[in-house]
């Protein structure tokens, strides 16, 4: 067996657009001295590439800009059994701000450069389904049990749309591939379904949660009622401009109502805005009795074995 402290691994704070990322930056160095940071590079593959170059270490751990680690992951070890698992990449979960959720989105990440070097993803895809707007279906990229940060996508109004609108998008795919109206319900996984319901209700007791719910009901939308490319979900420039020119001057409760009775007739997705009390209420006790197991445990085997 091969232990590694995660300690001992180079960790890169891959940051963009975000608006708190220079506390965020001041927060991740005093917790982790040795960090490294990467910073404005267009395009989700380019940025993983480099943040892979900025890395002295072969596996490198991996933190978003919006994202805030919890001091104990770095005291952890990975304890490696096999080749397979040396070779995987991991992403454990986090702590949505906006809406209690809790799954790999914006999670910590642990990477190989190798991996890192050979991927083909979103602006960089082969065209496939799969590689188009995520990385998470290559056989190598584990999904992980444990959560071991919280992420905080609602530094603004945009920021807030943006992430919910990603997210209203990418739940609906069947492994990046679009299903029609009448195979939603059937070819969309139902964990998948339920994140998107969450999406589409819950977030109003925090600042821009509304827009958060609105971008989310606005990307179910575009993408399964609309005639729209959805793999441009992963183009930041593209949702800058359509942010801009489309949605910033609307008020974003008007976009929730107007949308969420045609996403109830026609996907059966339930139309129901929790205000600010029943979402704190929600957040409070989804998942409370959570518990982590394991920093080597997928989600995959905590679903056989709970």
């Amino acid at each position: 067996m091969n232990i590694v402290d995660i300690a001992d691994l180079d960790c890169i704070f891959l940051t963009y657009d975000e608006p708190k990322k220079e506390e965020f930056w001041v927060k991740v160095k005093n917790m982790v001295p040795w960090a490294t940071r990467v910073d404005g590079v267009e395009g989700s593959d380019a940025a993983h590439k480099a943040a892979a170059e900025a890395s002295h270490t072969e596996r490198f751990i991996l933190i978003d800009g919006d994202n805030l680690p919890d001091p104990d992951f770095f005291n952890l070890q990975l304890h490696f059994e096999n080749k397979e698992q040396e070779d995987a990449v991991f992403r454990w979960r986090a702590r949505n701000h906006i809406n209690g959720l809790m799954y790999g989105n914006g999670g910590i990440s642990s990477w190989t450069r190798s991996f890192v070097r050979e991927m083909k993803t979103h602006e960089n895809s082969n065209g496939s389904d799969e590689t188009a707007v995520e990385f998470c279906f290559d056989p190598r990229y584990w999904a992980m049990h444990d959560c071991y940060s919280s992420t905080f996508p609602n530094g603004s109004e945009f920021h807030a749309w943006r992430a919910g609108f990603r997210e209203g998008v990418k739940m609906c795919l069947d492994r990046g591939y679009r299903p029609s109206i009448s195979e939603f319900q059937e070819r969309v996984h139902d964990r998948n379904l339920d994140h998107l319901t969450i999406w589409h209700s819950v977030g109003m007791d925090v600042e821009y949660g509304d827009w958060a719910i609105a971008g989310a009901r606005q990307g179910t939308y575009m993408t399964m009622l609309d005639n729209w490319d959805y793999q441009q979900v992963q183009d930041f420039s593209y949702l800058q401009k359509f942010w801009e020119t489309d949605v910033s001057d609307k008020n974003p409760i008007e976009i929730i109502e107007s949308l969420g009775e045609k996403l109830s007739r026609r996907l059966n997705l339930p139309d129901n805005l929790l205000d600010s009390k029943a979402s704190w209420f929600f957040k409070h006790h989804y998942r409370s009795n959570w518990r982590n197991k394991n920093p080597m445990l997928t989600e995959q085997q905590a679903m056989l074995n709970p």
